[in-house]
């Protein structure tokens, strides 16, 4: 892949924002649509932040964060969404994401590559839905997006070798790490991190230890942050969400049955950072 490819990424929230700033800084132009107008000024107010934050650190110079934000072209039409590989960031919905990549197909070649950053929904249910199953693959990059450097990669039982090898480049290229696993529920990170929280909310629950105690010591063994300081990173409602859809995929076996101190604190509006307040007070 050269930086001639245009890439498109549907979804200006965070992790859409993110992916799209990834994809500027590695010389791409990117298309960053989203319907919602106010969502698209927050997102070019955001990464010119994030920029800004790279200037100060030494990381890019005044005139490659010039060149970065050249690259990206913000827009609420759909139509404008035509190039190489299109990233999907919109919200863990089945049917959403299938609409949007079949709304995609008539204005797109049949080469172009459809990459969804879902986290928990079947990318082979998904592919079910679409016109062109083998153009389909999961890309699931992790937050913040500019920051971390693994980016799994999920084939269905339809995706094509050439996609395949295609976002392995390009992953490459943007200068951060591809896993290649087959979609199952929570793919990789999200199965096995599963217990890192809800372990951690039963130790809590027990009252065997508090919140501050548990992420102290879970820091200290070496976790950059502990459980419940990342689920109010994430969002206590994003969490719980990946938590129920892993759950019920699996069968609702019990060592993974969701927290119901997450229930309570998403009734309370307490969803972490975003909110002011989730397991902390921000």
């Amino acid at each position: 892949m050269n930086h001639s490819n245009i890439i498109c990424v549907c979804g200006a929230g965070t992790m859409g924002s993110g992916i799209a700033q990834v994809c500027a800084q590695s010389g791409f132009v990117t298309i960053l649509f989203d319907v919602n107008e106010e969502m698209i000024a927050k997102s070019k107010t955001k990464m010119q932040e994030s920029l800004q934050a790279l200037l100060l650190k030494e990381k890019i110079t005044i005139a490659e964060k010039e060149e970065i934000i050249k690259r990206v072209i913000f827009t609420s039409n759909i139509k404008d969404c035509k190039a190489d590989i299109i990233i999907e960031a919109i919200i863990e919905d089945k049917n959403a994401k299938a609409n949007l990549f079949k709304q995609l197909a008539e204005i797109n070649t049949p080469q172009t590559i459809f990459a969804t950053n879902t986290s928990s929904v079947s990318i082979d249910e998904m592919a079910k839905e679409i016109d062109r199953p083998s153009q389909l693959i999961g890309m699931h990059f992790f937050n913040p997006a500019p920051v971390m450097k693994l980016v799994e990669i999920i084939k269905t039982e339809n995706t094509n070798s050439d996609v395949v090898d295609t976002i392995f480049s390009f992953t490459r290229q943007l200068n951060k790490t591809p896993v290649l696993c087959n979609d199952s529920p929570g793919f990789i990170v999200n199965r096995i991190a599963r217990h890192y929280y809800l372990e951690a909310m039963k130790l809590m629950e027990l009252g065997l230890a508090d919140i501050k105690t548990i992420d102290s010591v879970m820091e200290a063994s070496g976790f950059k942050m502990g459980p419940f300081k990342l689920m109010d990173m994430i969002g206590m409602d994003i969490n719980y969400s990946v938590s129920k859809i892993v759950w019920e995929a699996l069968d609702k076996p019990e060592r993974l049955r969701p927290s119901i101190i997450q229930q309570h604190k998403i009734a309370a509006g307490e969803l972490g950072k975003k909110t002011g307040k989730g397991f902390y007070q921000y």
